[in-house]
Formats: C-alpha cells, sequence, structure tokens
C-alpha cells in the first residue's frame, strides 16, 4: 500500500478545502439569491427562513435578517433582535447596517434615543455615500447637534443624499434656499504718511529764512 508524502498531502488538503470554498461561495450566493427572489415576490417567510440560514456567513443577509426583524416581515417584530443583528453586521464595516443602525439609535426603537452613539456611525456610512446617512448627518450640522453647527457642510449632505434620489433631501435644500452671498470685506484704505520736505541748503554767505539782515560794519 502506496503512502502519501507529507508535501502530498499537504496538497490534496488544499485542494480539498479550495473544492469546499468554492462549494460553500456557490452555495451562499443561491441561497441569498433566492431569499431576493422571494422577498421580491413578497415571500418574506421563505426570504426570511433563507437569510437566516446563512447570516453567519454573510453580512448582507445578516442585515437583511436585521431589517426583517425591525419591520416585522416574515417574522415577528424583533426591535431588540434586530438592533444586535446591525452591530454585527454594522462592525464588519457594511455601510448599510451603519446607516439603519444609527436610524434606530436616534430614533430609539431598540432602547433610549442615543444619538451620540450614532454619530460615527452615520459619519462613515455617509462617507460610504448611503443616502440616509447623509441625510441625517446633515440634520445634526443644521441644528449644530453633537457637531459644530455648520450649514456649508450641512448643505453639501443634503445635496448628496438627493443626488441619490432621496426626495426628503432635496425637499429640506428647497426649505433652507440658496447658500448666502459670501461678503468680501472692502481692502483696508491705505494711509499714506507725506514726510516734510528737508530745508533747503542756505548758500554760502547768505542769510538763513527769517534771520535779520546782518549790519554793515561801521567805519
Amino acid at each position: 500500500m502506496h503512502k502519501l508524502s507529507p508535501i502530498a498531502t499537504m496538497v490534496l488538503v488544499l485542494a480539498l478545502s479550495a473544492c469546499a470554498s468554492t462549494t460553500t461561495g456557490e452555495s451562499l450566493k443561491n441561497s441569498f439569491d433566492a431569499g431576493v427572489t422571494a422577498y421580491d415576490a413578497g415571500d418574506y417567510a421563505k426570504a426570511y427562513k433563507l437569510w437566516s440560514s446563512i447570516d453567519d456567513d454573510d453580512i448582507a443577509a445578516m442585515r437583511n435578517v436585521a431589517m426583517m426583524r425591525r419591520q416585522g416581515l416574515g417574522t415577528d417584530k424583533d426591535p431588540k433582535g434586530a438592533q444586535q443583528m446591525y452591530e454585527r453586521a454594522a462592525e464588519a464595516g457594511l455601510p448599510t447596517a451603519q446607516a439603519d443602525l444609527a436610524d434606530m439609535l436616534i430614533k430609539g426603537e431598540g432602547g433610549p434615543p442615543d444619538p451620540q452613539r450614532a454619530l460615527p456611525l452615520l459619519e462613515a456610512a455617509a462617507a460610504a455615500n448611503h443616502p440616509l446617512a447623509q441625510y441625517e448627518l446633515a440634520q445634526f450640522y443644521e441644528i449644530g447637534q453633537l457637531v459644530p453647527q455648520n450649514m456649508t457642510i450641512a448643505r453639501n449632505l443634503y445635496a448628496a443624499a438627493a443626488s441619490h434620489g432621496m426626495k426628503e433631501a432635496q425637499a429640506r435644500l428647497d426649505q433652507l434656499g440658496p447658500p448666502p452671498p459670501v461678503l468680501i470685506p472692502p481692502p483696508a484704505q491705505s494711509r499714506q504718511t507725506t514726510a516734510a520736505a528737508p530745508p533747503s541748503p542756505v548758500p554760502a554767505g547768505a542769510a538763513p529764512a527769517g534771520a535779520a539782515p546782518a549790519q554793515a560794519a561801521a567805519h
């Protein structure tokens, strides 16, 4: 009976692992896509079942499970359970989960409102061009909540959210109107000091200005 060498054994293990990873990746994609199809068809129970079966391995499925728990679609409404799932997906860096979790924290759906905890989540998701995060972060800057009030930043964030089709952001931009014109102060008037002209030199033998004329010497 032939025995495999250690190197051959390692190669075989790596090959089997690669095949397993490929199969797992394809299986995850198939389950996720089947969940999307079920969700779009209104079969929320099936979508929830499919996504919850892979939520430990797919952060997008994890976020979708959180969303369905939050709204009570295909499962019982569970704000606290939704928040826990959002936290896991947000920590993994998913912008949609960061934005949704921040929205829950602002509104206090899973507990007392916590805008301070929501702020860094909004900043991260807004940097990834998530319109909801841009809109809510703009509100922070507009009223100066936890950040210095800055209407320029607020308008830019509203405009960014509106460019993604968010009607609420466009409506707020319309309400704010155009930014005020920037007033440029006039240049400071230059002050020129005119120096007094130096006195003209007195020619030799001439009497200084204002001096009495010299008297002729008496003979």
